[in-house]
């Protein structure tokens, strides 16, 4: 039978019409509106998420490529064991497990399987908002367009989520923005940009190059850029850089970077075309004649347009002073990174990057409308200076953001609060709480013990590692530079120690011990006491005791003076919580190997003290006189899952074959769920693409574990294991008096657990 179908009805149609009614609706699928979709639907949450384009990620997708970056910058500042951890922390590390090459396609199908995994979520790709109804202060709808399958959404809900990066939701339903920069008064910002600098951040296109191995030709469009000098730095070019290496090939601060988007991107075009061309035909660059244009972004990756204001402005001194907040729930650590407006054009340099001394708070009242009553604010739509915001705007400080504001939303629903209520004091804690509990980091403030069955427990391991001596593995260190080794230490002192040297001629070597001035950084700019070696030419074992002591747990920093005659050997063996540093700049995110500003802008002069990536960033050959407990059963206890003032972490003795914890109860418990804290280098950027990696899971983490409770019964196995956080529901809930957690050394000589948990 014929299935022709015809319509024949004269007058206009109306689009198909589909009404969908749910607990939580996010708007942006980029990295923040995805955690925010997956935590709110974890939680219980019925979620719609709501996104524009055909793929999920945002500046982080396959349309725009750019590396996903926070708070550990690089590994370029002095923000140790940094990284966001929580679903992102999860993202990352699902990532650089599958990805470690950075391919961005398939870091857009892990964003693709996380959302679907999720039964909760409804995802709506290439469907954009175009309409809120507003009743008072609050939102009752959203009208959406899918522009694929021709159908008109209207959405309902009591809650919402702007995370669009322009904010449409928040714009749309009358919430209170600001576009530009604050006066330097307001909020009393030295580093307040003028009008000649400009006040907005413009936008960027990258391209893809290969070598095919054979030549390739170049005929430009016409719409590309002729003159290549135009560009005041134009002779930074070359064939090797391309991708966001191209950061900088930035255009339209000076434009409405919201409606003038398209204008801007024609623009980006012109210079990308014409930059290749020049590449390809000034004859400057004969490397280039295998190569081909592999891929051009279609759309620019955008920095700033609206700011949305909440019941408090995240600002300078917030982010520089590392002020505490009671509502904490998320932290940065990116620097002050501000772009003149002029972009590509401007004889500035392409970036002003300004860091703290370390990471910083950020308040749970930035992340809601002050005036839209359920209109939660996630992604670099948060309440912030534009100054704050030059930090916050990063990729993975918005992804953590997110699962705040998910996080969030399951919690008013659950106890009927609006944003601003759940910011009171009284209620707070409790989104800190289930934050935290779900694997997030919030600086300052530690995992409490409510419902924590573990903390009843009576606690044992069948050993622990005491720090005496790291073994030479027959490589040595030049000390062309300055270098250190970072050393976590309980209060008192720093055990006397011995060193290696290989001197190339008789010589004197400065030794110095140092620590932060705020116990929780990790910049080394206080100086408790200094020694010299006298060195005789050759290889000798040099003793060094320090007279300093603290009165509280602490990270020391011992520190050898550059000297390019003196040799100190390095060891193979690495354990959490303890780097070696070099006093060096990144120049992907800082001028030098110190940061000077002048005195009119508002930040602290400071050394940077950088690891290495691996396979390099050894450490010193040390041997300490007595041994350091700094790996003890109680910290997986402590609620903080990552080195901060110490390790917070467990270490099983190096010969002991079966690491094992137990935990047993006076009275049988019940328990549906397990969730373990591990350690896969909270130091290590894992950026999402292009950069590549040599690791797929870092030598931290353990790869395999089994739970087993009184009688032996393996209650959960683990196999190929590569995440740091481990929520682990037992199919059944299990009472019993002990449980046994087994951890095996397979690829990794030393497991480490931050923490054990059972509700």
């Amino acid at each position: 039978m014929s299935q022709l179908r015809k319509e024949f009805n004269q007058g206009p149609r109306t689009l198909r019409q589909q009404f969908v009614s749910v607990d939580f609706v996010v708007v942006g699928g980029g990295l923040a509106g995805v955690c925010a979709a997956i935590a709110a639907a974890r939680k219980g949450l019925d979620v719609v998420l709501v996104q524009d384009r055909p793929v999920l990620g945002g500046n982080a997708s396959s349309e725009i490529r750019l590396w996903a970056l926070g708070a550990t910058s690089h590994m370029g500042n002095n923000n140790r064991w940094a990284r966001e951890s929580g679903i992102i922390g999860e993202i990352l590390e699902e990532n650089l497990f599958r990805n470690r090459e950075g391919n961005p396609v398939i870091f857009d199908l892990l964003l693709l399987e996380l959302v679907r995994r999720e039964t909760n979520i409804q995802l709506l790709l290439n469907t954009a908002v175009l309409d809120a109804e507003t009743i008072g202060d609050s939102i009752k709808g959203v009208k959406a367009f899918n522009s694929q399958n021709s159908t008109l959404y209207d959405i309902r809900s009591n809650l919402f989520c702007d995370a669009t990066g322009d904010g449409v939701l928040g714009y749309l339903s009358g919430a209170d923005y600001r576009v530009g920069a604050e006066d330097k008064n307001e909020f009393d910002e030295k580093f307040a940009p003028d009008e000649e600098y400009g006040q907005l951040m413009g936008h960027s296109i990258y391209f893809y190059t290969r070598d095919t191995g054979k030549p390739v030709d170049f005929v430009p469009p016409a719409f590309a850029l002729e003159d290549i000098t135009e560009i005041p730095r134009y002779k930074r070019f070359n064939a090797k850089e391309d991708g966001c290496n191209l950061w900088w090939i930035e255009y339209g601060g000076r434009l409405d970077t919201v409606h003038d988007t398209e204008e801007i991107k024609w623009e980006l075009w012109k210079v990308v075309h014409g930059v290749w061309n020049h590449i390809k035909n000034s004859g400057e660059f004969p490397e280039s004649e295998n190569m081909t244009l592999e891929w051009v972004g279609h759309i620019p990756g955008k920095r700033e347009s609206r700011r949305f204001e909440g019941d408090y402005m995240l600002n300078q001194s917030d982010v520089v002073e590392q002020k505490s907040h009671y509502d904490a729930v998320s932290f940065g650590g990116w620097s002050i990174d501000l772009h003149p407006a002029d972009g590509v054009y401007s004889d500035d340099n392409g970036c002003h990057q300004w860091h703290s001394k370390g990471v910083y708070q950020i308040p749970f009242r930035t992340m809601y409308s002050r005036n839209v009553s359920n209109l939660l604010m996630t992604g670099r739509l948060i309440s912030a200076s534009h100054v704050a915001f030059a930090s916050t705007r990063v990729m993975l400080t918005c992804a953590a953001n997110g699962q705040v504001a998910g996080t969030a939303a399951a919690v008013c629903k659950k106890y009927d609060l609006t944003p601003r209520e759940l910011a009171q004091e009284n209620h707070v804690s409790c989104l800190q709480q289930k934050l935290l509990r779900s694997g997030h980091f919030i600086p300052g403030i530690p995992q409490a013990g409510d419902c924590d069955l573990a903390l009843a427990a009576d606690m044992t391991v069948s050993s622990t590692l005491e720090l005496q001596s790291l073994k030479p593995d027959a490589t040595w260190q030049n000390l062309s530079d300055r270098r250190a080794m970072m050393i976590p230490v309980p209060a008192g002192s720093l055990p006397a120690f011995s060193m290696l040297f290989n001197a190339l001629e008789d010589t004197s070597l400065e030794v110095s011990l140092r620590r932060s001035d705020k116990l929780f950084n990790h910049t080394p700019e206080v100086v408790l006491d200094t020694k010299t070696l006298e060195l005789k030419k050759g290889e000798q074992e040099s003793v060094v005791e320090f007279s300093a002591d603290w009165t509280d747990s602490t990270y020391a920093f011992i520190c050898l003076e550059a000297n390019n005659k003196v040799d100190v050997a390095l060891s193979s063996e690495r354990l959490t919580g303890i780097l070696s540093l070099a006093q060096k700049g990144n120049t992907k995110v800082a001028l030098g190997s110190r940061q000077e500003p002048s005195d009119d802008i508002g930040f602290d002069a400071f050394d940077f003290w950088l690891p290495e990536r691996r396979p390099e960033g050894k450490s010193f050959a040390v041997d300490f006189s007595k041994p350091l407990a700094i790996y003890q059963k109680g910290f997986m206890k402590n609620g903080i899952q990552r080195p901060v003032k110490k390790t917070n972490a467990w270490l099983p003795a190096r010969d002991d074959a079966k690491p094992t914890v137990t935990l047993e109860w006076a009275e049988p418990v019940t328990i549906n769920q397990i969730c373990i804290h591990l350690d896969n280098d909270f130091d290590h950027p894992m950026e999402t693409v292009q950069w590549g990696h040599t690791e797929r899971v870092t030598p931290f983490c353990v790869r395999s574990f089994r739970i087993l409770d009184a009688r032996g019964k393996t209650l959960i196995e683990k196999t190929d294991n590569h995440l740091s956080f481990n929520k682990l529901p037992l199919p059944n809930a299990v009472t019993t008096r002990k449980l046994v957690f087994e951890f095996d050394r397979d690829e990794v000589d030393h497991p480490a657990v931050f923490g054990i948990s059972c509700y």
